[in-house]
């Protein structure tokens, strides 16, 4: 929100209209990431010092954010954006296909994924996922791992409220609202466990696109719209299920080797 009010203050329509797009733009870019990061690091400093579980520091702070956001703009959608900004986000291929939030969606993922299979630091949030006591006795900083995890998530937010504001020409303290289900259920049906310690980039990218298929086949099959979240919600608690039937699978396994042995 703050990157919107940003762009609406040295956008062509606010009071600063005559503020080149060469400063405007990325002057709203660099807001719009920075508070969201910043966000990510109280949410992840909270966590890590209260010693809290993340979802209920996170599904308090959204609540805060929400109405800071809602004070802010008393409520009044925020426009205002550059013209050049919006030509970039909306940037068309074939039929009416917007090609710059695909791109930024797939080198993100890329970049995830890099990070999560190829590097180090990825294979400890592994790590204190999967057990975080046995993580701390191998010498990892678990605290340290937290907040970066934090961190990563604020600058995604970032990055996806900036295309927003580009695509949509506006923002409003109700953007968003509904979506944390969504997120959960693409998690979860792309593949990661909500005890940690598995998931991927691309899994969740593939989550993403399956949640959407669920909610856009309904409106090709003519269905009502409020069986959406009905629908979504049955998805994830099936996928919670089977992902506990694989756990207990696993740990059965586990138990008739070791008695083999």
């Amino acid at each position: 929100m703050l990157g919107a009010l940003t762009f609406q203050l040295f956008g062509t329509d606010g009071p600063r209209a005559n503020t080149s797009p060469w400063l405007s733009v990325p002057l709203g870019v660099a807001v719009c990431l920075g508070s969201a990061t910043l966000c990510g690091l109280l949410n992840g400093g909270m966590t890590v010092a209260l010693k809290v579980h993340p979802f209920i520091v996170t599904l308090g702070t959204m609540a805060v954010f929400r109405g800071i956001a809602f004070v802010i703009t008393t409520g009044q959608s925020v426009g205002g954006f550059p013209e050049a900004f919006r030509n970039i986000v909306r940037q068309e291929i074939g039929h009416n296909l917007s090609v710059v939030p695909l791109l930024v969606m797939v080198v993100v993922t890329i970049i995830g994924g890099t990070y999560l299979t190829r590097l180090a630091a990825g294979r400890r949030v592994y790590a204190v996922g999967g057990n975080e006591m046995a993580s701390r006795f191998s010498g990892i900083r678990v605290e340290r791992v937290k907040l970066s995890v934090f961190i990563f998530a604020g600058l995604t937010a970032g990055i996806a409220a900036l295309i927003a504001l580009g695509y949509y020409g506006s923002a409003s303290s109700a953007d968003g609202t509904g979506y944390e289900l969504n997120v959960i259920a693409a998690a979860v049906v792309g593949g990661a466990s909500l005890s940690g310690g598995k998931g991927s980039a691309l899994g969740a990218l593939l989550g993403a696109l399956v949640i959407q298929m669920i909610s856009t086949g309904l409106v090709i099959l003519e269905i009502n719209q409020n069986y959406s979240q009905i629908v979504i919600g049955a998805v994830v608690i099936l996928a919670v299920v089977f992902d506990q039937f694989n756990s207990w699978l696993a740990k059965r396994r586990l138990v008739a080797h070791a008695g083999t042995t």
